[in-house]
């Protein structure tokens, strides 16, 4: 998985009036948790464009008053008018323990389903997974390829070596259905024409048989 720095300033408690200031000053307000203690820091906003700003998933390096941290952002709250991050926690990871993350969904190939007339639906962008850090990918590729109309993956058809889906298994990924234009182009027997209903053809039989005989 792909990599970046950020750099902070570690703050003390603070009032709100401060951390106004620091807002106004392009600051985010960050704390780090997950390590012996919670850190709490600052750090410019221009640094997290390419962390928030983008579908792909990073680990971040915080460079906070000369440690450092390795890390992924688990949470980030913006403003809800000027949509500027308000806030944004970091978890700490180690080597030797699994992390939970949601990555992108790539998909690639040209589904046969669709050159067919059918309609590529993918119902999840990201999915939760669990891994080491060291084997964390930055997404998880579906070949779309062999996919027909009304075939469709599941959560339970993904494998990758030391990486757990925590996911349902039962969720659709991605999938191909039948469009309107299929359904009016797939032809229909049409009825048979000319032949009269047995009980049409059986009623005169049966009104002779009734019928009283003249005397």
């Amino acid at each position: 998985m792909k990599a970046i720095t950020i750099k902070g300033t570690i703050r003390k408690e603070i009032s709100k009036q401060e951390i106004k200031e620091l807002r106004n000053n392009k600051q985010v307000i960050c704390v780090l948790y997950g390590g012996e203690k919670n850190v709490h820091f600052s750090a410019d906003s221009l640094q997290f464009r390419q962390l928030v700003y983008t579908p792909d998933v990073h680990i971040v390096n915080l460079e906070i008053d000369g440690n450092t941290y390795q890390t992924i952002m688990k949470d980030i709250q913006f403003h809800p008018i000027h949509d500027t991050i308000l806030h944004v926690d970091f978890l700490e990871i180690s080597p030797d323990k699994e992390v939970e993350i949601h990555v992108p969904v790539k998909l690639s190939g040209a589904s046969e389903g669709v050159k067919e007339g059918g309609k590529l639906l993918q119902k999840m962008r990201k999915i939760r997974i669990s891994a080491l850090p060291a084997v964390l990918p930055d997404n998880i590729e579906i070949d779309i390829t062999p996919l027909k109309i009304g075939d469709s993956v599941r959560i339970g058809n993904l494998k990758k070596e030391g990486v757990t889906f925590l996911d349902s298994t039962n969720n659709i990924v991605v999938g191909v259905r039948v469009t309107r234009a299929v359904v009016e182009e797939t032809p229909t027997v049409a009825p048979v024409t000319g032949a009269a209903p047995a009980a049409a053809v059986a009623a005169p039989a049966e009104a002779e048989k009734k019928a009283p005989e003249k005397k």
